[in-house]
């Protein structure tokens, strides 16, 4: 059997899957749900939380896989911002989550890869009004999944402001009293605006909603999952919050690599642009560690 493979079947919706035999790994991805991975299972070990009757009704807001956050992460206040004199209305999270992506190819030629495209339509122009193609190719290669991500400018005159991010659900065990392995040394609630150090845990219970590690210097946190499962994240330093959120007695914690903080559109400290013609290039890998 080769060590790589790359097939599709049907579920609701057509599901591709990436396999490395060698490691026992296997990635499920759904190009019409967002461009969504809904499965991660690396070295045999199942990481991902996945609600299914969220994910089959195509109303509903994927609860589980990893959704993509672009343009934005987080929220905007009043779900609304103002560019150029005009005021846009966007949901939570963005546009690229909601609407379905391209398959470009696949490729299972020393890794399994799929590469998925979504360009600006009239639906994404009354929310955003740029001119954008994102390219991102999944990567299941050495028992690890690479997200590799070309966030492109294809309008002309104005540049293109940006913080995307990605909201990964973990299946856990137990307690969400967990540590997080980060050099993060302070994290904000999200809820009330308190900012406090980083003591090297946090318990999710404890939190009304979310909370986000900054000032990390090395770009990378892993947290175990369940007892011998221990999630390791890296990705570039573009990346410079952590959020983590979860709803209290479900099965999940999301830990989460932004770009800027919540309504960046409005505040404008540190939004991120992209000029036309040009693109930001940013990649995620996801692994874990088994005892």
């Amino acid at each position: 059997m080769s060590t790589f493979e790359v097939s599709h079947y049907q579920d609701t919706y057509t599901i591709y899957e990436l396999k490395e035999n060698s490691t026992s790994s296997r990635v499920l991805v759904c190009p019409e749900r967002g461009g969504i991975v809904i499965g991660c299972q690396l070295n045999g070990e199942e990481l991902f939380f996945l609600d299914k009757a969220t994910f089959e009704n195509p109303a509903s807001n994927i609860r589980g896989g990893n959704p993509i956050l672009f343009p934005i992460s987080g929220s905007l206040q009043d779900s609304a911002y103002e560019w150029n004199g005009v005021t846009y209305k966007m949901g939570q999270h963005g546009v690229a989550r909601i609407y379905p992506w391209e398959v470009v190819g696949t490729s299972a030629e020393g890794e399994a890869s799929i590469t998925l495209r979504l360009r600006a339509s009239e639906a994404t122009l009354a929310a955003y009004p740029f001119q954008f193609e994102l390219i991102f190719t999944y990567v299941l290669v050495n028992g690890e999944l690479h997200t590799r991500q070309q966030y492109r400018n294809i309008g002309e005159g104005e540049a293109m402001p940006l913080y995307p991010g990605f909201h990964p659900y973990f299946a856990i065990e137990g307690s969400k009293d967990i540590p997080y392995k980060t050099d993060a040394p302070r994290y904000v609630d999200l809820t009330t605006g308190e900012e406090a150090d980083y003591t090297g845990r946090a318990n999710m219970d404890d939190f009304i909603d979310s909370i986000c590690l900054f000032g990390a210097k090395e770009p990378s946190i892993s947290f175990p999952i369940r007892e011998g499962v221990t999630v390791n994240l890296r990705y570039d330093d573009l990346f410079k919050y952590v959020v983590i959120w979860s709803v209290k007695e479900r099965p999940f914690v999301c830990v989460e690599p932004w770009m800027g903080l919540p309504n960046e559109m409005n505040n404008r400290n540190e939004l991120l642009y992209v000029k036309p013609g040009e693109e930001l290039r940013a990649d995620l890998v996801i692994g874990c560690e088994t005892k």
